[in-house]
């Protein structure tokens, strides 16, 4: 049974680290995330005398309020372009969907946009803006564990499990949507990190390069999983070094459909011990591994929101190959595939529902390359003290949401445009299942089997990519418990 803990003493850490979040960069990822709440598009309050058959032609697409960011940036991601016909009863709706994506380029907290200087059947349309802030420095304070309830309950709230350090972020770097990031961590792991990525390399922007380096060691290392709980070894010198480096490039022609090449070198060494205290950790008693992984990703997503997606729809898919040539310390071919639809079902009401599935082959790997259920985002709502080792696995979620508050709070001591905070609050029941596949496990009680969560809970959202989440949740072994995350559920 999952034990109780004060709720109050945990909000406002949970609130740091939600903003703290944002920060994590790779070469090859690129968040999308908008506020949720913003202006609507603005009409003329009475439309001019346009040609009987209704519609308008766009004579130019006009940019105000951008300081940093290239107009040419912000051109390219409304879909409305000079010389484009638009019929009158959809005139509304262009203006609102090329809104929202200007939003989901996570540029700017606010957009509005407007129709004007009509003469005859031609018109100007105008996108007004307000630029985020895009440099940050802070402290970092991150949880090394996978959830917040792990660390909290499992870990007693240990410090020791705490990192610390500085991360600094420059997004909207040149004005081009390029982002560069770096980190320098200590406590529980050592590590340094930079990455940059610039989306667009070439004229027609549609092309962009990326590349990410990173070092980390640490002094205690999740060597095995006994019963779907991970088992911890610690020692006063580093038992683990890992380097990594990688490059990437993209491809980007329509608006919501982007392609990814990347290519990644991985470097990981242990101590003995851990060969020792379980030789399938790397495989065959092996104390260090080097291998390469080339793969290919693709992104589809049309929603009103890329952050808190309500309605609409997306889908994630990969292959990859890890182990090529001489650098195969891991080897395996790896497929993987997320999609999800949401709906509205009435007003403030709205379902989702996403599927996650992974195949790696062959299926016997060793002990690092058998992470499934239970890390990063793929696991299931009430299972978050465990974890599933497999090959491949599938994660199902349906949720229903409903929105309670919508409002914005005001704070006097920060600039005028960040003064305003977005908070939307909306209540949710959901119940998720999934299967993970793995052999040779370690009394795997959780292997190979159907699993069934189910609950209820509250998200709060805001601006910043912000999204707290608190649940109550129930699991097929009976356990309750109220879980607390800052992430994104689906």
């Amino acid at each position: 049974m999952v034990k109780s803990f004060p709720i109050f003493r945990c909000v406002c850490l949970l609130l740091y680290l939600a903003f703290q979040g944002r920060a994590g960069y790779a070469a090859h990822v690129s968040d999308t995330i908008p506020p949720p709440a913003a202006a609507a598009p603005t009409l003329p309050d009475t439309l001019p005398t346009v040609r009987s058959d209704g519609y308008v032609v766009v004579r130019d697409v006009l940019v105000s309020g951008n300081k940093r960011t290239r107009t040419s940036i912000i051109r390219r991601e409304v879909p409305v372009k000079p010389g484009d016909t638009i019929y009158l009863r959809q005139l509304g709706d262009k203006l609102e969907s090329s809104r929202k994506q200007l939003l989901n380029t996570s540029l700017f907290l606010n957009v509005t946009a407007n129709v004007k200087n009509w003469e005859g059947d031609k018109a100007d349309f105008v996108y007004e803006v307000w630029e985020r802030w895009y440099l940050f420095a802070f402290p970092i304070f991150k949880l090394a564990d996978r959830n917040f309830n792990q660390w909290w309950v499992e870990q007693k709230r240990s410090i020791d499990r705490v990192n610390v350090g500085v991360k600094a972020f420059q997004e909207n770097l040149t004005g081009r949507a390029d982002q560069l990031a770096a980190d320098i961590t200590v406590g529980y792991t050592q590590r340094f990190m930079l990455s940059y990525n610039l989306p667009y390399i070439d004229r027609k922007l549609r092309q962009g390069l990326g590349f990410m380096v990173s070092y980390s060691r640490n002094r205690e290392v999740n060597y095995i999983s006994d019963f779907n709980k991970q088992q911890f070894f610690r020692e006063d010198e580093f038992l683990r070094h890992q380097f990594a480096a990688g490059v990437s490039y993209t491809y980007r022609r329509a608006i919501p459909t982007s392609h990814r090449i990347f290519l990644n070198y991985y470097n990981e060494r242990v101590a003995d011990t851990i060969a020792r205290l379980n030789p399938e950790y790397m495989g065959s008693g092996e104390n260090e591994i080097r291998y390469l992984e080339l793969g290919y990703r693709f992104r589809h997503i049309v929603a009103d929101s890329w952050q808190y997606p309500l309605v609409g729809y997306s889908l994630d898919g990969e292959v990859s190959k890890s182990g090529i040539g001489g650098l195969n310390g891991l080897d395996y071919l790896k497929f993987r595939v997320k999609a999800a639809r949401y709906w509205q079902l009435a007003r403030k009401t709205y379902g989702a529902l996403s599927l996650t599935g992974q195949a790696k082959f062959p299926a016997e790997q060793p002990y690092l390359g058998m992470r499934a259920m239970g890390y990063n985002n793929d696991y299931l709502r009430g299972l978050e003290y465990y974890v599933v080792d497999a090959s491949s696995y599938f994660v199902f979620k349906s949720t229903l949401r409903r929105e309670l508050l919508n409002f914005k709070v005001h704070l006097p001591i920060v600039p005028k445009k960040f003064s305003n905070l977005p908070i939307r609050v909306l209540a949710k029941v959901y119940g998720d299942m999934g299967y993970g596949y793995g052999k040779g496990v370690l009394n795997g009680m959780l292997n190979n089997r159907m699993l069934y969560t189910a609950g209820a809970g509250l998200d709060v959202v805001s601006f910043y990519d912000t999204c707290v989440r608190f649940e109550y949740s129930i699991n097929q072994l009976g356990e309750k418990g109220l879980f607390l995350h800052a992430k994104l559920d689906m």
